[in-house]
């Protein structure tokens, strides 16, 4: 996800949000929605499967401690908790820091405030830094904590992925995120409850999109929104599930499997009861890095569906793009889609 927001306070533009006339729209089951075990041997197997029907998954036995993951959305309650001017001290987001209500510089709004983190500590940001100083320091550690045992689970299931793949060496994909220079980033969304609308419209948390990245690690608390859509175009809700971590594949791993992995289409609609508090960790390549289809799955570059081009030239596009744009589009060798909207 690429965010380039300015805050505005939650209570002003509200006609503006964008709204859904609720329709039936089935849930992913237990039995339906890929779920992977981490610990069983046919791990590796289960997340390519899933990755080419959903391009995306849920995890259980990911190893990472309940106690975390309860910490630091308690600590991004605190913050979200905190008066508007102390928040927008930590705003607006350029693109790390505090963000309200608008998503990306092209008029795409939700029902959301967030923060964005940087990943890399060796890459300094003034509102990261911003954003510590209006919360206590076990904030922060919650935060580091965090993306250190989220990034290995990110890693752990790339090196499955390629090991299913046939990708040598197994870590080809992980040492992205491994690398000094990567581009990863935290973001912390909170979902207020939006207020009865009329003719019971719902309003848009976050609308539909794909994620940019390689791969996106979402876990949040166990209020409902999460919608992805499937390969008919139907839209799905996705159960929440706390103590789960839901993997998405973005946009750049479709590209690197010559699209034989679909960047899911993804968006959350607010809740009337309940607020909703997610956390993702998005996995991003050092900036330099060249993103094409891989050698070992695609040896011929005349059959290759995408240019190459570095990650650092897709964020730029991508920051230029509304949100539910295909933004892969400029980089197919034969256009296949004008837009996803």
């Amino acid at each position: 996800m690429v965010v380039l927001s300015q805050p505005i306070p939650l209570d002003n533009h509200i006609s503006v949000i964008p709204t859904y006339k609720p329709v039936p729209v089935p849930a992913l089951t237990s039995q339906s929605i890929p779920v992977v075990n981490l610990t069983d041997p046919e791990a590796k197997i289960r997340i390519v499967k899933a990755c080419e029907e959903f391009g995306f998954f849920k995890v259980v036995n990911h190893g990472v401690r309940p106690e975390l993951m309860t910490r630091l959305e308690q600590e991004a309650i605190g913050f979200f908790a905190l008066p508007q001017s102390l928040k927008n001290q930590a705003g607006p987001p350029e693109p790390y820091g505090y963000g309200n209500k608008r998503i990306g510089p092209n008029g795409d709004v939700g029902w959301i405030e967030y923060i964005l983190l940087n990943a890399n500590p060796q890459l300094s940001s003034p509102k990261t830094s911003a954003v510590f100083r209006q919360t206590p320091q076990i904030f922060r550690e919650a935060v580091e904590e965090y993306m250190k045992e989220v990034k290995e689970v990110s890693c752990k299931v790339l090196e499955m992925m390629a090991e299913a793949l046939g990708i040598e060496p197994r870590e080809s994909l992980s040492k992205m995120l491994r690398d000094e220079k990567s581009d990863s980033c935290l973001r912390l969304n909170h979902y207020p409850t939006a207020e009865e609308e009329a003719e019971r419209m719902v309003k848009v948390g976050f609308g539909e999109h794909t994620d940019p990245q390689i791969i996106s690690v979402l876990r949040s608390n166990n209020t409902s929104g999460l919608q992805i859509c499937v390969k008919d175009g139907t839209w799905v809700a996705v159960p929440p599930d706390h103590s789960s971590f839901f993997i998405n594949v973005g946009d750049a791993l479709q590209v690197m499997t010559n699209g034989r992995f679909k960047s899911v289409k993804h968006r959350v609609l607010a809740d009337t009861r309940r607020s909703r508090v997610s956390m993702i960790y998005f996995g991003g390549p050092p900036l330099s890095q060249k993103i094409a289809p891989l050698s070992c799955l695609v040896p011929k570059q005349e059959d290759w569906l995408y240019k190459e081009f570095t990650w650092s030239q897709y964020k730029s596009s991508a920051y230029k793009s509304k949100l539910g744009d295909y933004r892969l589009g400029f980089f197919e060798k034969q256009p296949l889609h004008s837009s996803l909207s």
